[in-house]
């Protein structure tokens, strides 16, 4: 990918859709639902109390933005039929999906499926959606701090170019110094804003678990992954996975702003305790001793803070009128 330079974003934006159009992304990382179906399963019964708290409203949207393999919903939906029979009789799973290849794989697994390009495709209707890893794979900019102005990262030919920019086009509130990077992902807070807006109009909740820190700062977090290695961001674009921290408080603050509550950020670790990951590891164990082993390590990697369960992290979104959501504290105060 060479030519002109372009913007980062826009960058981002072709290099992934040329990677997820044309090649296997599980061959580069694994998610949490790829790790165990435990974890699939808890988010299916959050959706289940989240529409039962909700008013138990039908027909409802389970609504899955970056649904990966499909690993997620279909464990998901095993664990709603099995504990909520009237939420699975209510719902149409729709699955948020540009990628052919990822639909064809979402489909052996969730069939009954309805698959839509973005959000606004979505019927207006009572929604409960999950986003797992969904946001960090959408492009960022980048601002640098100069002296006493700001430039904007640009790639041209595999290398960082710097062009000046509006200091009103930088995010505020955040201390940088000379050569600190400030980053904005746009579309992130596009979607959120939408999400919250449809949450004014519909009943309904959000979950979005991503990487990123619980306070917005200022760091360069662009990075690549390929064959599960680290690479250089600009040097393997279209074969690598490129990605960027979330901003939970920024995002937080745009689901705020459009009027929608807002619960979180909290850390993937503690989430996933209280919504009783290792009280249903333990249930499997005895079902199924010879994984008993397995499944430790697997909610051991999902929630320890030396794996996932600090660098996670987790912030629900709901409508104004929803009781408070299970797994996270109260609705947050505005920071």
């Amino acid at each position: 990918m060479t030519g002109p330079a372009e913007r980062l974003d826009r960058f981002m934006a072709r290099a992934n859709a040329i990677y997820y159009a044309s090649r296997d992304p599980f061959a580069d990382f694994t998610t949490a639902p790829e790790i165990s179906q435990m974890f699939g399963e808890v988010i299916g019964l959050w959706a289940a109390i989240a529409w039962q708290l909700l008013g138990c409203p039908a027909p409802v949207a389970l609504l899955e933005a970056g649904p990966g393999r499909g690993t997620l919903m279909a464990d998901a939906l095993r664990a709603i039929r099995q504990a909520a029979p009237g939420f699975a009789a209510a719902m149409q799973v729709h699955l948020i999906e540009t990628s052919p290849r990822l639909r064809a794989a979402q489909a052996n697994r969730v069939p009954a499926a309805v698959w839509h390009e973005d959000l606004a495709s979505v019927p207006e209707q009572p929604f409960i959606l999950i986003a797992n890893e969904f946001l960090d794979a959408l492009p960022i900019r980048q601002f640098v701090r100069r002296g006493h102005g700001w430039t904007e990262r640009f790639v041209a030919g595999g290398t960082w170019v710097e062009q000046p920019v509006d200091a009103a086009e930088v995010p505020s509130g955040r201390a940088a110094g000379e050569g600190d990077v400030v980053e904005v992902n746009e579309p992130a807070r596009g979607f959120v804003a939408a999400v919250a807006n449809r949450l004014c109009r519909q009943p309904g909740a959000a979950l979005f678990v991503d990487y990123g820190p619980m306070r917005s700062a200022a760091g360069d977090s662009l990075q690549a992954l390929a064959n599960k290695q680290p690479v250089d961001p600009l040097a393997m674009a279209g074969v690598a996975d490129l990605t960027a921290h979330v901003d939970f408080a920024d995002l937080a603050a745009v689901a705020r702003h459009a009027g929608a509550q807002v619960q979180g950020p909290q850390t993937q670790g503690a989430f996933l305790a209280k919504l009783g990951l290792f009280q249903r590891m333990e249930r499997l164990a005895r079902s199924r001793p010879e994984h008993a082993t397995t499944l430790m390590t697997a909610a051991q990697r999902l929630t320890d803070p030396s794996a996932m369960g600090e660098l996670f992290k987790v912030l629900a979104i709901r409508s104004p009128a929803c009781p408070d959501l299970p797994g996270l504290g109260g609705s947050s105060a505005q920071q």
